[in-house]
């Protein structure tokens, strides 16, 4: 099995070169994660939007082991971390085979005792769900490693 993974990423890699990068890093705008484009291809839980609102992710505890925890998940389930800093997390998720790129954001708030989450597809109108279905099972991930 390990052939066809290493040729389905190496198909991966060589389309994704060819997906136009964006103009400029992801970050909070004004203390916030940015505002969805209004295409069904992202989810934000800082949004009111309920086309692309998604709940934020709820931990109690110290908030340094959530956001600890939050960066290992992210890791564990195929994300690159670009950006970790004290309230802010950048990652991107690369879709096997056709080679797209997903920005996925995170945002500490503890004063909430939650971590917002932004999860959107670079390109097209629609990504079939797969933003929302990431966010939701990184969720699953988060929850259950709070537990253990």
């Amino acid at each position: 099995m390990s052939i066809f993974n290493d040729a389905v990423g190496a198909i991966t890699n060589q389309l994704s070169a060819i997906w136009p990068q964006p103009t400029e890093e992801p970050q909070l705008v004004n203390g916030k994660l940015r505002p969805c484009a209004g295409t069904p291809n992202a989810v934000c839980s800082e949004s009111t939007n309920p086309i692309v609102r998604i709940d934020p992710f709820s931990f109690t505890g110290p908030e340094e082991h959530a956001w600890a925890l939050l960066k290992r998940i992210v890791e564990e389930n195929g994300g690159v971390v670009h950006k970790a800093e004290k309230e802010y997390l950048w990652s991107t998720y690369l879709i096997p085979v056709f080679g797209f790129v997903d920005d996925v954001e995170f945002r500490l708030s503890p004063q909430e005792g939650v971590i917002h989450v932004r999860s959107s597809s670079r390109l097209g109108i629609s990504d079939l769900g797969v933003n929302r279905g990431r966010v939701e099972q990184l969720r699953t991930a988060f929850r259950d490693a709070l537990k253990a």
